[in-house]
């Protein structure tokens, strides 16, 4: 008999991937193996789970079991690979050995917390899972005061929907303004000026600096800054990045870099392991984003199938969910060098940048966002 397809991980990469192998082959043998309860949920939701009030039980779109059943999979939760023998093409999780066919790693990433003093590091809450928030939604649902550590896509995100709920924010980072890696000058400060000045909740900024130290306080945590400014808040959450998931790929002898290095084919440097998702590097890049992992399982499954297929990303649109300026983007946005076509009336902003006559980026605004979806074909690849 032959060994199954094994994926180890439950996000949504790995799940997306599931679906589509599946619809494919009705009859291949797939096995996934996750380390937590191996619940469906959509993870983007975490950005907004205070403002709705929602409950982590909430966030669940199907539990482990009926995912298995529709999905006719053989699912272990609560099982954490521990090594990876790829000569006899088997893996070790709990204690028991499971043979595969091919491997398909989907560990995803994990939220980066800097160093810091103090006596309740320990207490720095990340949400980049289910069980992360789980662990943290009393803890949200009590608090009145929040800090947020970072003020990129996350993290601006987070900061905009605690204040929606009445809550007071301050929103920390190294960068002198928000999203730098997105988004343009002009347009981060127009997105701060909307948060600084909406009636919705208050927002604090304390950019330029970082959080050197936490401590235990009565009422809550005393949060230190570099610039010397101090807090006093119920809560505190990194949000500064992810950093990919690469132990068990790095332990099993895989090229790593930043993610686990893969091909066009999402192959890594051993014929028969595939990486995926936010724990996958191509093209010197990861891509810690929704669209790629869907255009990546569609191509994977007819790989895994027996149709070597490359993974084709074209220039793909991001959307930032930042209510009070709803902002989407799409190509170089960033580039210091690039020459700006601003267009701005009541109805938003629709800026596109050039590198000569090349369209290589382009950022809407509001109501005038449907306008990026034409300009997407235009728009030039970096080489």
């Amino acid at each position: 008999m032959t060994a199954p397809i094994v994926i180890i991980g439950s996000g949504f990469a790995a799940y997306q991937l599931v679906k589509t192998l599946r619809k494919q082959d009705s009859n291949q043998p797939i096995t996934v193996l996750c380390a937590d309860a191996g619940h469906d949920y959509n993870k983007p939701e975490l950005s907004h789970v205070i403002s709705r009030s929602q409950s982590a039980s909430e966030l669940i779109k199907q539990h482990a079991d009926e995912f298995a059943q529709q999905q006719q999979i053989t699912l272990h939760s609560e099982h954490r690979v521990s090594e990876i023998d790829r000569a006899s093409q088997r893996v070790c999780a709990n204690g028991h050995w499971f043979d595969y066919s091919k491997l398909v790693l989907a560990t995803g990433a994990s939220a980066m917390v800097p160093p810091m003093a103090g006596d309740a590091v320990a207490q720095v809450l990340t949400l980049n899972s289910l069980q992360q928030y789980q662990q943290a939604e009393a803890k949200l649902q009590q608090a009145k005061r929040v800090l947020v550590l970072g003020a990129g896509l996350i993290g601006t995100e987070l900061a905009m929907d605690i204040a929606s709920s009445n809550r007071q924010v301050v929103l920390v980072d190294l960068a002198k303004r928000l999203l730098p890696a997105l988004l343009p000058p002009f347009v981060s400060s127009q997105l701060q000026q909307r948060m600084a000045q909406s009636e919705q909740g208050q927002i604090d900024f304390a950019l330029g600096t970082s959080v050197t130290a936490v401590n235990q306080q009565p009422n809550g945590l005393q949060v230190q800054l570099a610039n010397g400014a101090s807090y006093q808040v119920d809560a505190l959450i990194s949000a500064i990045g992810l950093r990919p998931n690469t132990q068990l790929a790095q332990q099993a002898g895989l090229h790593i870099n930043r993610g686990i290095v893969v091909d066009q084919q999402l192959r890594s440097s051993d014929a028969n392991v595939f990486a995926i998702g936010d724990c996958a590097e191509m093209n010197d890049k990861v891509q810690p984003f929704l669209q790629p992992a869907l255009l990546g399982a569609n191509a994977l499954a007819k790989t895994l199938l027996g149709q070597a297929s490359n993974v084709m990303q074209p220039t793909m649109l991001v959307k930032v969910k930042t209510p009070w300026l709803p902002i989407t983007l799409a190509g170089t946005t960033t580039d210091e060098h690039s020459q700006w076509q601003i267009e701005l009336d009541g109805s938003g902003l629709v800026a596109k940048a050039f590198n000569g006559e090349q369209l290589v980026g382009a950022i809407a605004t509001e109501q005038r966002q449907h306008a990026l979806l034409p300009l997407l074909r235009q728009i030039s690849q970096p080489l």
